[in-house]
């Protein structure tokens, strides 16, 4: 069977983020720092200053100060809309109380926000998620199940092909194509929100940003207990240096086939 491109560089991207990305990312210095000893304790250094900058909620929020800038969409934004995207965050395999996988957090609270602008606005639903292994569910099937159960709305198309924010764009343009859709709502986390607009708006949709769920401080106020590493700051310090680390793929992939 011949190799797919495609799926040989997600799993590329995937295999870079999992060897770059804390937590693995600044433990792997931390360790090679140890195994070297001498001049290798500067590495060692280095992975724990790392770990320590992904996860303080100064320097976190510093890293999403410049992701989280698209504000809320009006209601005269909203009018002018044709239908209503909701992008996957992933699945919860293991989830025996709802009969086995379902949503997760993350696509959990874009579906909440998703529901709540469907029933503002009363524009038809899209849900955008595939698999990345074959034994998995697509994720918009899931997020489709939660919508009409959780919060009582059916959605009209499921697209279940992609596997990033690339192919979420240029397959929900395709489904959304036939019915002369061009302009949509779209819902994802305010850190995901300018990456993904990007791609959208490259894949000839055009886009009204609907960010949810902001993982940064609003008030910016910073104290010394902020210096301090937390549980909540290290999950948004990884998810904001995974769409940094998204970003920079992205801008790399397009220079190369530009």
């Amino acid at each position: 069977m011949p190799l797919d491109p495609d799926l040989l560089l997600f799993w590329a991207k995937k295999a870079a983020a999992l060897l770059v990305l804390p937590p693995l990312g600044p433990l792997l210095l931390i360790m090679l720092g140890l195994l070297r000893r001498g001049r290798g304790r500067r590495l060692a250094w280095l992975g724990l200053a790392s770990a320590w900058f992904f996860s303080a909620p100064a320097t976190v929020g510093w890293m999403l100060d410049a992701l989280e800038r698209t504000p809320s969409p009006t209601m005269d934004q909203l009018s002018g809309a044709q239908a209503i995207v909701i992008l996957a965050g992933g699945q919860r395999r293991h989830a025996p109380e709802f009969g086995g996988a379902t949503v997760n957090a993350l696509s959990l609270e874009r579906l909440r926000y998703g529901a709540r602008l469907a029933r503002r606005t009363g524009l038809p639903v899209l849900v955008s998620g595939g698999r990345v292994r074959n034994d998995r569910r697509p994720e918009a099937d899931l997020m489709a199940e939660s919508m009409a159960a959780d919060f009582g709305l059916a959605v009209r198309w499921r697209e279940t092909e992609s596997r990033d924010t690339a192919e979420n764009a240029r397959n929900s343009a395709a489904l959304l194509s036939p019915a002369g859709i061009r302009r949509v709502v779209l819902v994802t986390h305010a850190a995901h929100m300018a990456r993904a607009q990007a791609r959208f708006e490259a894949s000839g949709l055009s886009v009204v940003p609907a960010p949810t769920a902001w993982l940064g401080d609003p008030d910016g106020n910073i104290g010394a207990r902020d210096l301090l590493p937390t549980p909540r700051a290290a999950f948004a310090g990884w998810y904001a240096a995974h769409e940094w680390l998204g970003r920079l793929a992205y801008a790399l992939r397009d220079r190369l086939r530009g």
